[in-house]
């Protein structure tokens, strides 16, 4: 691992690049921690009411009134500002640059803002949304809902692995991933509920509604067996299956 002059770790960055048709681009660099992947802040450049933890607060957000703003609203604030008037299916050219590779895609604005949203929401200290802050590290832009699936249900079978060898008891039927997904859906209706107070177009609450139903898919493929993923282990299965699966990726 690399490390600085200090001997401290680099952050982890990941730089967004938008450009628009017929109007100047916009361009993001978002740091993380390199070990506990929370999000590295400045200065909030404001702190608009909308942020305010009462406002639309999430009913079964674990924070104690002493906090006076919601981790994730407050974050979030300076790139809701930047995409206020923006219209989620604008066209934009955008480039997504890791330390490991470049990712560029033509696509709407909203999927692009999309995977944004997904980093800030889960590397900001909000303890129901930090679950699922392990995908942040292998972040993969412009993600199917069938690539989210799995790489969801990896992480946390992961997560279940390092519990076991732990000494604790590992939740292999994935009840708790169920649940996780069942306090997000709470959240991410929150979190829209700010987002529209906050836009004056759609582009931020499209984005958050892309997050959303690939959220919501986890617990109908888990309700399910994982049977929308079966075919890919049929190598780890004694009852291979004949069938032709090159239509699968059902989760849409």
């Amino acid at each position: 691992m690399e490390h600085g002059e200090s001997g401290e770790r680099p952050p982890l960055r990941i730089h967004y690049q938008f450009d628009f048709d017929g109007s100047p681009g916009k361009s993001f660099e978002i740091n993380l921690d390199s070990q506990t992947l929370e999000l590295v802040t400045g200065d909030v450049s404001q702190k608009p009411e909308w942020a305010e933890l009462g406002f639309h607060q999430c009913p079964n957000c674990p924070l104690s009134e002493e906090v006076k703003y919601c981790p994730i609203a407050l974050n979030l604030s300076d790139l809701v500002q930047t995409f206020e008037d923006r219209v989620s299916y604008e066209q934009a050219s955008i480039t997504v640059t890791t330390k490991e590779r470049v990712y560029s895609k033509r696509s709407t604005i909203q999927k692009g803002l999309s995977g944004m949203l997904g980093i800030y929401m889960v590397t900001s200290n909000c303890p129901i949304m930090d679950q699922l802050r392990p995908m942040v590290r292998f972040h993969l832009p412009f993600a199917t809902p069938f690539e989210s699936v799995y790489r969801t249900i990896a992480m946390y079978l992961i997560g279940q692995f390092l519990v076991s060898k732990g000494g604790e008891e590992a939740d292999w039927d994935l009840d708790g991933l169920r649940d996780i997904y069942k306090d997000i859906s709470v959240v991410n209706k929150g979190i829209s509920q700010r987002l529209s107070a906050a836009s004056r177009r759609d582009a931020n609450m499209n984005a958050l509604v892309i997050l959303n139903s690939f959220g919501d898919s986890v617990p109908y493929v888990v309700e399910n067996g994982l049977e929308d993923l079966k075919y890919i282990f049929s190598s780890y299965l004694k009852d291979h299956s004949n069938q032709d699966e090159t239509e699968n990726d059902k989760i849409v």
